[in-house]
Formats: C-alpha cells, structure tokens, sequence
C-alpha cells in the first residue's frame, strides 16, 4: 500500500511539473530529464507492485509506460517518448550480454541438437499453418487486393514470419529479472536465439523473392550472400573480440567493473549499429566469450551486472510501453487479436510436436512455447522494412504487425514469467 500511495504522489508531482512546463516556452530543454527521473523513480514502483502480484517487473514498466504515455495519460509526451529510447541500443546489448554469460556450452553440448529439431518444428509449422491460414483468409485482413497469386503467396509468406517472430529481447529480459535457472531457461534460451537468426535470413531471401514477383528489384543491390555474411560473420568476430577485451580486463584489472561493462555494452551498440551489426548477435557472443573462453573469477561482474541493468531496463521498457501505439491497436484490434490467439494455438501444437521429434523430455518442454509469445524490436525493425519497401501493401502490413506486437509485448512476459514459476526456476540464479 505505502508502494502505492508513493505512486500516485509521485503521479501527482508529474502532473503539476508538466503544467508547470507548458506554460513555459523553454522548457523542452527539461523534458529529458524529467522524462529519465520520472521513469526511474516512478516505473521502479510500479515494477515492484506488479512483483508483489506475481507479475514480472518488466510487465509493470511496460504498463506504466503506456498509462504515462502519449496514446493514454501525456504525462510522457511523444518527444520524452523519443528520448528515452535512447538508452534501446545499450538495453539490447545489455540483456544479450548477460544471456551469454547465462549460456554455457558445456552444458549445452548435448542438447543442441535436439533443440534444433525443436526449432525447426516450431518455426517451420507456424509458418507453413499461417502462410496457408494468411492466403486463405486474405479478403479478411487490412491489405490491398493482389491480383497475382505468386505475389500474394510471397506476400502472405513474409506476413507469416512478421506474425511468428519472436523477440530474444523481452524473453532474455524475463530470464535475467526474474533470475531464473534450470533445464526450462537451458531450453528457452539457446531456442530464441537460434530462431532469431534463423528469420533474419528467411527475412533477407523472402523479401528479394517479393522484389522479384512485384518487378521492384533493384539492379544496384548488394549480393545477398555477401550482406548476410557481414551481419552474421561481422557481428561473431565483433563480438567475440570486445568479449576476449572485457575478460582481460576482469582477469588483471577488474576495477569500477559496473561502469565498464556499461561503456562495454555502449561500444558494442554504437559501433555495432554504424558498422550494420547484429546487436543482440554481437553482444551475445561477448558474454559467451567470456563465460566459456574467460570466466571471470567471483561475483564481481554478477554484482556488476545487478546494479547496472535495472536502470536501463526500467527506461528500455518504459520507452517501449510509451511507444506502443494504442490508436493502431484501435484500428485493427479485432484482426490482429485474432491472430494472435491463432498464434498462441500454432506455437503450443507446433512445440509439443517438436518435442516428440526432439526427443526432450516433457517436463518442462511443455512450457517451452510460453518463451516464445513475446515479439518486440526485431518485428516492428523488419516490418518498417517492407513499409518502405512496398508502398501498396507494405504500410498496412506495419499497422497490422505494431498491433499484434502490442498485445504480444503485454502478454508474453506475464506467460513466460508464469512458466519459470511453474518450472521452480525463478529465482535460482542467486
């Protein structure tokens, strides 16, 4: 209750600054402090609210972020929007970060196969069950009519994978808030990464195959094989040279290691970013650098880790919940609501029979595709892909996508937090 009323004060406080500023013509040069004191101080209660519940910390961010936001309350106005985000690169890279160092190849050694096959029945039924589902009920969805079949079909086949993405991003920030261990993080874990790699690809050829059908291809593009190799190859050696850096550094220096590991992940999402990196690849591969070639000795970078992440997951997801918007979910919510009860059904059929076939054990491979409900960042970057690509079908397509994101984004880290609880792994990363 005292979290509570502390809230609503502090709510109260906002309201009146933000009067306070709008009678003021300089005060645009405040709002990004306000914006970053609002959403540390206030979201960090919000997210404790919700952990009293039951509820991910990170739902409670995301929650707050909408209500503060410019689609609901204003009390964070668009441009306070665009300012905490920021911190989104350094997020990223630092949620990728800590879930290489949660990878251990040791371990992962012989069950890597089977989670492939797991992977593959997931990702390959969902698409194929929504390629079919997408071109079947076509005259349904917000899109165009497209006289060619071929087209329609590719068309359908690129919304499919926009539709079963996933997001590693909200469903490593779940595994490191909620500190959690054990055989369903193992399988989780290594399965979204795989998977996300997987639809870049996909992504990269299907979308030349639409150029290709719609006559927009462009004589002056890069060879696919050649860009593929940069982003994936690029990111790898990247990766694992800033991973070998940090752990010397852990290894003979080992100082002020909190205020290292966040400029270490600036670097990584800076450079990263200008060079056309994989973030989360890059970042990921830094973290597995050092926990399997270098692992440091004691707490020192897990303490490290817990005082520098929660600051900037409060801001990442506040920002995220801020951006969501509400009025495109108004548009299209029924449609997209839809699908994405048709989503959930296609990733509990499709993992359970990827378990048959894997060979996994049962508990707690069941809860597996809660793991996978999220989607976030990676979606809405490919779906802004083909907006600009494709003028006809493209921007309906991303109204579509922010919708279905939206209700994925609340749901998913609620489901998958729930499944940790289940599996008896929250908590065990103490």
């Amino acid at each position: 209750m005292r979290r509570l009323i502390a809230l609503a004060l502090l709510v109260t406080a906002a309201v009146l600054v933000r009067r306070t500023m709008a009678l003021d013509a300089a005060a645009d040069l405040r709002d990004t402090a306000l914006a970053f004191g609002f959403a540390l101080i206030a979201a960090a209660l919000a997210g404790e609210i919700f952990e009293r519940m039951r509820l991910p910390r990170i739902s409670g961010y995301l929650v707050f972020g909408i209500a503060c936001g410019p689609y609901a309350g204003d009390l964070i106005s668009r441009s306070m929007a665009v300012d905490l985000q920021q911190v989104n690169g350094l997020a990223i890279a630092l949620i990728a970060f800590v879930a290489g160092l949660e990878m251990n190849l040791a371990r992962l050694r012989e069950t890597i196969g089977a989670i492939s096959r797991l992977g593959a029945a997931v990702l390959g039924g969902s698409l194929l069950l929504f390629s079919v589902l997408l071109l079947a009920g076509w005259s349904f969805l917000p899109l165009p009519e497209v006289p060619s079949l071929a087209e329609r079909a590719v068309i359908a086949v690129i919304l499919a994978l926009l539709v079963v993405s996933f997001s590693p991003t909200v469903s490593l920030a779940v595994i490191a808030e909620s500190r959690a261990r054990g055989p369903l993080t193992d399988l989780v874990l290594p399965l979204v990464i795989l998977a996300d790699l997987v639809l870049i690809v996909l992504f990269a050829l299907l979308l030349q195959a639409a150029r290709a059908v719609s006559g927009a291809a462009h004589e002056g593009d890069v060879g696919l094989v050649a860009l593929l190799s940069w982003e994936l190859l690029g990111s790898l050696a990247f990766g694992g040279l800033m991973g070998a850096a940090f752990a010397i550094y852990l290894r003979h220096v080992g100082r002020e290691v909190t205020l290292v590991l966040l400029g270490l992940c600036v670097v990584l999402a800076g450079v990263g970013q200008a060079l056309h990196f994989e973030i989360v690849l890059a970042s990921l591969t830094a973290g597995l650098v050092v926990e399997n070639i270098a692992p440091p000795e004691g707490d020192a970078l897990k303490h490290a880790v817990e005082r520098g992440a929660l600051p900037v997951l409060i801001v990442f997801f506040v920002a995220a919940g801020a951006s969501l918007q509400l009025d495109v979910l108004a548009e299209v919510g029924l449609v997209a609501l839809v699908l994405a009860i048709a989503r959930g059904g296609a990733l509990w059929a499709t993992s359970r029979a990827g378990l048959a076939w894997s060979g996994l054990p049962a508990e707690p491979g069941r809860l597996v595709w809660n793991g996978l409900v999220s989607q976030g960042g990676v979606t809405l970057g490919l779906a802004s892909l083909v907006a600009t690509e494709f003028a006809s079908w493209g921007p309906p397509a991303y109204t579509l996508v922010i919708a279905l994101t939206a209700l994925h984004v609340l749901a998913g880290p609620v489901m998958f937090r729930k499944a940790l609880a289940d599996a008896g792994e929250v908590g065990k990363d103490e």
